[in-house]
């Protein structure tokens, strides 16, 4: 039990004068005294009291904010990341909806993910506390009923981008009117379509390269939505208070073990989630090494990699299980490496990109593995960056109406974008 101070007894002489006279009287006629009681004295009264509850206050405590996002998160990118840290930021629980692939394909055309790998990346993300599989494309009254009555959401939040269903009505337009409704931020520079056309250029570049002329066998290349090199240039403008915010800042104890683990993580999926979560529960620490966009070129080719640098470590930065990121590791693991990280462990997963060795290229793990400090670690999941790349490329006249579509409401957001205050 949680007592307050003496300045109880004050309070209750002031809101309770008659009970609190009864009392001393009663005290009076007894012979209250330390004589009487064998040594009980005054101090010990504010307990007896409590005891009787005249006096007792509860403290009572803060009530936690539950807040509430959604998305298809298809192609999961560090813009969605930090939709969900703002998100966060806005209360004290994040509860975040992932969309079904039903109802993406009614308001958007096919997903590239499955919910599963959707589900594996939105869960891995360090801000969010649950979450919701099959959740509705729009915010009925009945779901809305149900995240404030069984899920006690306190608010729903959604960026400043307009989300309109099929009929130009808007998709949280209940929750607004509930005044249950908190805005964000977007994140500029990036978008799920904006990534699709970069694949589909990045193959056609690999394509023409091959052929060794421009001309690309990918179908529907004539198509308007084709993009040149020039035009898939990330628009994403880094700045060190984006990477602050998603840094954990913290570094290993003294004691810590650290293990290392390196790759291009080049359009984060669900196979890195699982393989992160892997290497992190064999230490401390982990500590995630990312290739700069030269090195991933030259081993995996033009076209390559689909994120730059730092698209690439927010996202993994982003993950729950990365302690910390080396931006723009070299390819080789140096002694020099594992003496100045006091690196105990390095992993590397069974299922990787084929990386094309350059011409007398020594073996990057060379060191760990002559110190006895190198794993090969089982990957959970047999996904690559090609085979999701591939996923669009099979169905590509859906994904360039898709983008088609897409591209019509970004085009209008941007006409009429204002200035919205917020990181």
């Amino acid at each position: 039990m949680e007592y307050e101070s003496s300045s109880s007894i004050w309070d209750g002489v002031y809101y309770y004068p008659h009970l609190f006279g009864g009392l001393m009287l009663t005290a009076a006629l007894l012979g209250l005294s330390t004589s009487y009681f064998g040594g009980l004295g005054y101090s010990y009264l504010p307990y007896m009291w409590s005891d009787l509850g005249v006096f007792y206050k509860k403290k009572s405590e803060k009530k936690r904010i539950r807040v509430y996002m959604d998305g298809c998160f298809d192609l999961m990118h560090y813009g969605h990341a930090n939709a969900l840290r703002q998100a966060k930021a806005l209360g004290d629980e994040l509860v975040v909806g992932v969309v079904s692939d039903e109802e993406i394909v009614a308001n958007k055309g096919p997903p590239v993910l499955s919910m599963e790998e959707r589900l594996a990346l939105v869960s891995g993300l360090k801000w969010v506390d649950e979450v919701i599989a099959n959740a509705p494309y729009a915010i009925t009254e009945k779901f809305m009923n149900s995240l404030f009555n069984e899920h006690k959401i306190d608010y729903i939040i959604h960026g400043d981008d307009p989300c309109l269903l099929p009929d130009g009505t808007d998709a949280y337009a209940l929750a607004k009117k509930a005044g249950r409704y908190k805005q964000i931020k977007r994140t500029e520079g990036v978008s799920s379509t904006d990534i699709v056309e970069r694949i589909l250029s990045s193959l056609k570049d690999a394509k023409a390269c091959e052929n060794h002329d421009n001309t690309s066998s990918l179908p529907g290349d004539d198509h308007k939505g084709s993009q040149s090199n020039s035009s898939r240039i990330s628009q994403f403008l880094p700045t060190s208070r984006r990477i602050v915010q998603f840094s954990n800042g913290k570094g290993p104890g003294p004691n810590a073990r650290v293990v290392y683990i390196d790759g291009a993580f080049d359009l984060f999926h669900a196979g890195h989630v699982e393989i992160l979560r892997s290497a992190r529960q064999l230490g401390d620490f982990l500590l995630v090494g990312i290739h700069t966009d030269q090195i991933v070129s030259e081993h995996r080719g033009k076209g390559h990699p689909i994120m730059h640098l730092h698209e690439r470590s927010l996202s993994v930065l982003a993950c729950s299980y990365v302690d910390e990121v080396i931006i723009g590791a070299p390819w080789e693991v140096t002694r020099d490496m594992v003496t100045t990280f006091n690196i105990s462990l390095v992993v590397h997963g069974t299922v990787a990109e084929s990386n094309s060795l350059l011409a007398g290229e020594p073996d990057p793990y060379a060191v760990p593995k002559s110190m006895g400090i190198f794993w090969m670690l089982d990957s959970p999941k047999n996904i690559t960056t090609t085979s999701v790349a591939q996923r669009i490329v099979a169905n590509h006249e859906a994904y360039l109406k898709r983008n088609a579509k897409k591209a019509e409401s970004e085009k209008k957001y941007y006409a009429e974008k204002v200035h919205v205050s917020g990181d």
